[in-house]
């Protein structure tokens, strides 16, 4: 794909293969920010593990401490009762079967997705539009559940779920450029603790294999994983 004028520009003026230390790279990565949106600061990670070992994909979620930014548009599978404590904790849009029906008809103007465990023989059929999005409720992410309370509590906070592409990287939102540094730098701490807390017991001291750090429109910038989580746990 061909870059764009600005891309180029930008990337002319960093030093190639660099790896910054944490507090550096959140400075100069909003050097970078020539865009007239708020554009949204990423954390790109490869895993160094045996891909074949994997049962699973690498999945998690975290409450980052600031947050993320924007408003988080929620979607609650629920009925009776259920569909009633939804909307009154904040839930976008509550229903069943009519969710569906939309879902199937190509809405898809949500950020996260929650259902009771009774609702899931509904949603089922939508795993084909809502997994390759990361979108399909799972009881090890706590997006199937009764406790509504507690799941939609965290996802108001700043909760963000994860999951590991088939090529062994992580792509993960940690805020906006417009906040201020060391939230941003507090953000991307509770993200590498969360990434490491799912380490498998197989993994080698390579776990995480690169780090870097971009904006919606800019280049990437390295940085050492290494030293963020030697200085935080």
């Amino acid at each position: 794909m061909k870059k764009s004028k600005r891309y180029e520009n930008l990337l002319s003026n960093l030093e190639k293969d660099k790896v910054y230390e944490l507090a550096e790279v959140v400075e100069k990565i909003k050097e970078l920010h020539t865009s007239k949106f708020d554009e949204t600061v990423e954390v790109s990670l490869n895993l160094g593990i045996d891909l074949k070992k994997l049962q699973q994909p690498i999945r998690n979620s975290v409450v980052l401490p600031h947050g993320v930014g924007k408003p988080v548009r929620i979607l609650v599978f629920a009925s009776g009762e259920n569909a009633v404590k939804a909307k009154s904790l904040g839930a976008d849009y509550v229903g069943e079967q009519d969710l569906v029906e939309k879902i199937k008809g190509g809405f898809l103007d949500f950020d996260t997705v929650i259902a009771t465990p009774d609702m899931m023989k509904l949603v089922a059929p939508l795993g084909k539009i809502l997994g390759p999005r990361g979108l399909m409720p799972n009881p090890k992410t706590g997006t199937v559940t009764n406790d509504l309370e507690n799941i939609i509590g965290e996802i108001k906070k700043g909760r963000i779920d994860y999951k590991m592409d088939k090529d062994g990287n992580l792509h993960i939102p940690v805020g906006k450029v417009s906040f201020e540094n060391s939230k941003l730098i507090d953000n991307i701490n509770a993200v590498m603790n969360s990434v490491l807390a799912v380490k498998p017991t197989f993994a080698k001291s390579n776990y995480i294999r690169s780090s870097a750090i971009s904006l919606t429109m800019s280049p990437s910038l390295k940085f050492g994983a290494k030293k963020v989580l030697q200085d935080t746990v």
